[in-house]
C-alpha cells in the first residue's frame, strides 16, 4: 500500500506545483509525457525480460488456468459498463461516455499507464478518473483480500489485483490464496500488463 500512497502523493504534489504557477511557461508537457510513456514501456519490457524465473514458472501453471486473465478482462469491461449504466440512472447526461468508461476499465489497475494514454487522448479529467479507478482497485484489493477469497474463491483475488497480481497485489494472493496460486498470479499479472496499452488504445481509436 506504501507504493500506491507514493504514487497519489507525486500526483499531489503534481496539482500543487502547477495550480501555483511554479511550472516555467511553454514547457512541452506532451512530449515529455510522450518519451516518459516511452521509457515506462522500455522499463517495464526490461523487467519482465530479466526475471529468469517467470517462463519456467509458466510451465507450471495448469493449462485451465491459462484462460483467467480473458476472464478478468471480459468481468472488468462488463463492471464498468455495468457503472456507466448506474451513473446514467443518476444524471441524465452522464459526465463520461462509455468509450470512457471501456477505456477506463482497460487499465485492470495498472494506473500509471493507462493514464498516460488517456491523458494524451481524452485529457486530463479522464486520466484522472483512470488513475483514481486504478489505484482503487489495488487498494480494494489490498484490503479486502479476504472476503474477496472467501466470498468468490483464490482465483477472485488474482482477478480483483489485476495487472498488479504479479507485484503489489501478489502477497495478498499468496496470503489468501496459498502458495499454489502464486504462478497463476505472476502470469495473469504479465499477460493483463502487456494487454493494457493494446485495449486502452483499441478503445481510443473508436472516439
Amino acid at each position: 500500500m506504501r507504493d500506491s500512497l507514493i504514487i497519489v502523493g507525486c500526483f499531489i504534489a503534481g496539482v500543487i506545483v502547477a495550480v501555483a504557477g511554479f511550472m516555467p511557461e511553454g514547457l512541452p508537457l506532451g512530449d515529455i509525457t510522450t518519451w516518459g510513456l516511452y521509457l515506462l514501456l522500455f522499463c517495464v519490457g526490461l523487467g519482465l525480460g530479466m526475471d529468469e524465473t517467470f517462463f519456467r514458472t509458466v510451465k507450471e501453471i495448469p493449462l485451465s488456468s491459462l484462460l483467467l486473465p480473458l476472464y478478468t478482462v471480459v468481468g472488468s469491461l462488463l463492471g464498468g459498463l455495468a457503472a456507466w449504466f448506474l451513473v446514467e440512472l443518476i444524471y441524465s447526461t452522464p459526465p463520461v461516455t462509455l468509450l470512457d468508461t471501456a477505456a477506463v476499465s482497460s487499465g485492470f489497475g495498472y494506473y500509471s499507464l493507462s493514464s498516460v494514454f488517456l491523458d494524451e487522448a481524452r485529457g486530463p479529467f479522464i486520466a484522472t478518473i483512470a488513475l483514481a479507478a486504478n489505484l482503487l482497485r489495488e487498494l480494494l484489493t489490498l484490503l479486502f483480500a479476504p472476503l474477496i477469497r472467501k466470498g468468490f474463491g483464490p482465483f477472485s483475488v488474482i482477478s480483483a489485483g489485476g495487472a498488479t497480481s504479479m507485484d503489489t497485489t501478489l502477497p495478498a494472493v499468496v496470503a489468501n490464496s496459498g502458495n499454489a496460486y502464486a504462478a497463476v498470479s505472476v502470469y495473469h499479472g504479465f499477460v493483463l500488463t502487456v494487454a493494457v496499452p493494446f485495449i486502452v488504445t483499441f478503445f481510443i481509436s473508436l472516439y
